[in-house]
Order: C-alpha cells, then structure tokens, then sequence
C-alpha cells in the first residue's frame, strides 16, 4: 500500500515538526491493511483526532458557535460516499464511508448523517470545541439572530481566497484588489487552511478523502469544497486526489477532478498537481494545495505559504 496525506495548505504552521510527526504518524496507520478505502480513512481519523489539524477535534467554529463537520470519500470505481454538516461528529471520514459502501447515496447532511452515523457506530455527541477556537469566537463576539442579522459581521471577518485564512501566499494589497478591513482581520485572526486529506493504492486500485472542520465566520451550515465530489477529492483508475485551501473557489474549478484529469492524460502524479494549481492561481487568483497520487508515485503542489505532507509505503 501506498498512502499520502496533507495537513493543510495555509500559512506557514507555528510548530510544524510536532504537526509533521502526526501526518508521518497517519500515513503510517494507512499501510498495512486491505484496501485503500481502508488505509485512507485509517489515516483521516487519525489526524481528525488532532487538535493541530481543522478536523475533527479542534474544528472552526461556525457563526452560531458550533463546530461542524464535513467529509469525503471516493474509491477508483467511481463510488463515491460524503457527509457533511455534522454538529459532534470527530470522525466525518467514517460517516463519508457508511455513505459509501451502505447507502445508494452519494451525500448526506446535518442532523440525518449524524443519526446515520450513530446508527452504524461512528461516536456522536462529541465536544469538538477547543479552549482555543472557544475563546476566539467569543473574543469577536458574533451578533445573535439570525443569519441575514450576520452577513455584516461575517462579511468583516470570512475574507476571500487571497486572504490568509485562503491560505495564499500574496498579499492582499497586490494590484488586483486594495485591502480591506475584512482582509486584514482575518489575515490575523482566520488561519484555518489545516483541513485534512489522504490518498492510498494497493497497486491497482485507488481511494482518496478529505475531512475539514469548514472555516471560521462561516454562516452556521455553510458547507465548502470538501464533501463534494470533484472538487474537495476524486478517484478514477487513473488515481487520486484530496484538495485543501480556499473552499469556495475549489469548488468553482473542481480542483481534485482537475488533477485527476491531468492522470488521465498521461501525465505523472506530480506534473498532475503542479498543472493543476497552476490552473487554479490563474483562475482564481487563490490559494490551495492538492495532493496526487498514481500507479508510479505520490506528488505535492501548493501555491501558498506552506502546506506538510507525508508518504509511507508497506
């Protein structure tokens, strides 16, 4: 088996080596077992249960102060399984399985994927909340009421895709836009890039998926790139591909059914990852990073500050 996985494509993280050693530790778990499905979600729970990571345990805090989960999976067959919205729910990548392999569905949402989930024995009804993402959302103090009450607070604070929070690497005051006051407060106060992602082969087959805990100043249940297919992941026989980085704009160019696209015309796993955030920069002028992963290797590209990965082989 062969896995590879991210951490996030952002800004430089304050303490990459202990952050490192638990993707090192992932992609370890992800080895070793009987499929790629398997070796990618072994891997995801296992960063979901870091509180270094936006996944799971520590996850961005949504507009109404809770944290909520959203995941992804899809296997070389074209099954494809995800799950999101998900208020307690640590391991989403779990969920995104049962959605895969039991149900004819490809997504599920909100308080019906997290009654999925318990009925199938993933944990539910878990405190997600850190001390940390519980005291920066009180610190900004959200207005109450209800969301049309907090598109003026979001809309100072969410950002844009060239900010940090987006995780790109330019500034916000090069000459496509003059900065605002939304981009500076969230250059400081909205770094959550650190979603979470794996891709794993056996030799002939493919799985990828992608956890997140969404992103800070989000309307409550706003929902990203991660649980939708092609954009957050995708998984053909050519391989696979997990995305991570400005959500929104993932989603307007499909970023991971863009990589994968670049397999399925030959090209290698990283020329693949390098064309296709090329593609996105150009597009979107955004950042992100996405990892690939085919029958020869494993390839990494980003366009911002930083982004860890990790490659093990049994």
């Amino acid at each position: 088996m062969r896995v590879i996985v991210h951490g996030g494509a952002g800004g430089a993280p304050e303490e990459p080596e202990p952050r490192q050693s638990v993707l090192d530790e992932a992609a370890a778990a992800g080895v070793g077992v009987d499929s790629p499905l398997t070796a990618v979600e072994r891997a995801v729970r296992l960063l979901e249960s870091s509180p270094r990571f936006n996944a799971g345990v520590g996850g961005a805090v949504q507009s109404d102060g809770v944290v909520r989960t959203d995941a992804g999976v899809m296997t070389s067959d074209r099954e494809i399984g995800a799950a999101c919205s998900m208020a307690g729910v640590e391991h989403a990548v779990s969920v995104a399985r049962v959605v895969h392999s039991e149900t004819p569905h490809v997504l599920l949402s909100g308080s019906h994927a997290v009654e999925l989930a318990a009925d199938f024995g993933v944990e539910t009804d878990v405190d997600l909340l850190t001390a940390e993402k519980r005291d920066r959302y009180e610190r900004d103090a959200p207005p109450s009421g209800r969301s049309r009450e907090q598109l003026g607070w979001l809309a100072e604070r969410f950002g844009s895709g060239r900010d940090q929070a987006g995780g790109s690497s330019r500034s916000v005051t090069d000459d496509r836009s003059e900065p605002t006051v939304g981009d500076e407060a969230t250059k400081r106060e909205a770094p959550d890039h650190d979603t979470v992602g794996a891709v794993a082969s056996d030799g002939e087959t493919f799985a990828a998926a992608t956890s997140t805990g969404g992103r800070s100043f989000a309307l409550a249940g706003r929902v990203g790139d991660v649980p939708q297919v092609g954009s957050g992941f995708f998984c053909t026989d050519a391989g696979g591909a997990s995305a991570t980085g400005a959500g929104e704009d993932i989603t307007r160019v499909t970023l991971s059914r863009r990589a994968v696209g670049h397999l399925e015309d030959g090209l290698d796993a990283q020329t693949a990852a390098d064309r296709a955030i090329e593609a996105f920069e150009s597009i979107t002028g955004s950042g992100a990073g996405v990892i690939v992963l085919d029958e020869r290797g494993a390839g990494s590209a980003f366009n911002t500050d930083g982004m860890q990965t990790s490659v093990a082989v049994d």
